[in-house]
């Protein structure tokens, strides 16, 4: 199982790419089962997630050809196998993203029940609900979700929570739909967006995304199209928060800050100079950062999978931060391994407040789940002397060459097999 292995104290300098959003191109992925005419895409990650999405639709008769470095063509004229088996399913979560498409464009789906890290709950009776006021017939047995509907039709529907998955596979499915699907409490996420401007490339009718209110006319069938998988906005604020700790000056490229407003600021509070262009971002660090208070809450408030690259930031600030989780239970598990570091941290249900320290001191450290992972980077970027992640797969699921990037950026980095 491979590991990484940091030797710290180097700041970071430099310039490096960000690549095509994980959680845009998921989503995406499945859309190609809504047609039967090619789907061209392009900027998409080289990602454990992606590949294991690209071999779920695969088993179920789309023909996957790659395209240069980053493209992909997906044809489903062959579609012919509406199953999503464990064994393919379980350690991915998005990969319940089928569901909605699959019922669209077949009429019926099964589809296991997902796995994924260990971040507390992700229930998927949003989803189902939602697809059952639009006709669907749903029955949960032995760990499968079954789903039968000859044609899905329109229907308004209110989520009890606000949910991102949830709010695309319901759009997924309503873009065949007979009449209008109204989705209240939809998510708000750029991803979101991303979603439904393919879509919409591919013939779809939908309007307010990016709002709290998403409207979608049905329509008979949906065409091919070409379309950009957005940047990735949560590895551009880790490559931030990894030159923050380090007292860096970087640029990134191929990125917006456009999507990252929450995050921007508190590194802003935190006393880094950022500077932005229409597809760059430059943070220069200052000599010690001030602790930043954060509480994480669905888009446009600051995220949830930045939430561990900012404590390991405040592990080394001036000062002492509170942050609060509310959108998942769970999700401090990194605090543990920052400790073994030398971290300052106490947690109290789903507060933790942490206290900078003169400095951090390299460990072995264990990765728990993908943005877990990125903290323990930043912090083994930082601490002196070396520093041992393991369980890395979780890292692969989101960070592509994440150590040929650092090191390009000039950290002492290296993959141990």
């Amino acid at each position: 199982m491979d590991k990484l292995l940091i030797q710290g104290g180097t700041p970071l300098a430099g310039e490096v790419a960000i690549s095509g959003a994980k959680n845009a191109a998921l989503p995406i992925l499945c859309a190609s089962l809504l047609s039967s005419e090619p789907l061209q895409l392009s900027n998409v990650p080289h990602l454990n997630d992606i590949s294991t999405m690209l071999r779920l639709i695969a088993q179920m008769g789309v023909e996957v050809t790659l395209d240069g470095a980053d493209g992909l063509v997906l044809d489903s004229r062959g579609l012919n196998n509406p199953l999503a088996p464990y064994d393919m399913v379980k350690t991915m979560r998005a990969s319940i993203l089928v569901l909605g498409p699959l019922l669209a464009r077949c009429g019926e789906a099964k589809v296991s029940l997902p796995g994924g890290c260990a971040i507390g709950a992700r229930p998927v009776d949003q989803h189902i609900r939602g697809l059952q006021a639009m006709g669907a017939e749903i029955h949960v047995e032995q760990g499968y979700v079954h789903a039968k509907a000859k044609r899905l039709k329109g229907a308004r529907i209110v989520t009890d929570m606000v949910t991102v998955t949830g709010t695309e596979n319901l759009m997924m499915a309503a873009v065949l739909a007979d009449g209008e699907t109204i989705i209240e409490n939809a998510a708000r996420e750029p991803e979101v967006v991303d979603l439904a401007n393919c879509l919409v490339a591919m013939g779809a009718q939908i309007s307010g995304a990016g709002t709290d209110v998403i409207r979608i006319r049905g329509v008979e069938r949906l065409h091919g199209a070409a379309h950009p998988i957005m940047p990735d906005r949560i590895e551009t604020g880790t490559y931030l928060c990894a030159a923050a700790a380090t007292g860096g000056n970087i640029r990134l490229v191929k990125t917006s800050a456009a999507y990252l407003d929450s995050v921007v600021d508190k590194l802003l509070d935190a006393g880094c100079e950022i500077a932005t262009e229409r597809d760059a971002i430059t943070l220069k660090a200052p000599r010690k950062l001030k602790a930043v208070s954060l509480r994480t809450a669905p888009y446009p408030a600051f995220p949830t999978d930045m939430q561990a690259q900012f404590m390991a930031i405040n592990c080394v600030a001036d000062g002492a931060a509170v942050i609060r989780e509310t959108i998942f239970e769970n999700r401090f598990m990194h605090a543990v391994e920052l400790i073994r570091l030398g971290a300052d941290i106490k947690i109290d249900a789903n507060n933790a407040v942490v206290t900078g320290v003169p400095r951090l001191d390299g460990a072995t450290v264990m990765a728990t789940d993908l943005r877990a992972s990125a903290s323990l980077v930043i912090a083994g970027l930082v601490a002196q002397g070396e520093t041992l992640i393991e369980r890395i797969y979780h890292l692969d699921r989101g960070y592509e060459r994440i150590e040929e990037k650092l090191s390009r950026l000039g950290a002492r980095v290296k993959r141990v097999h």
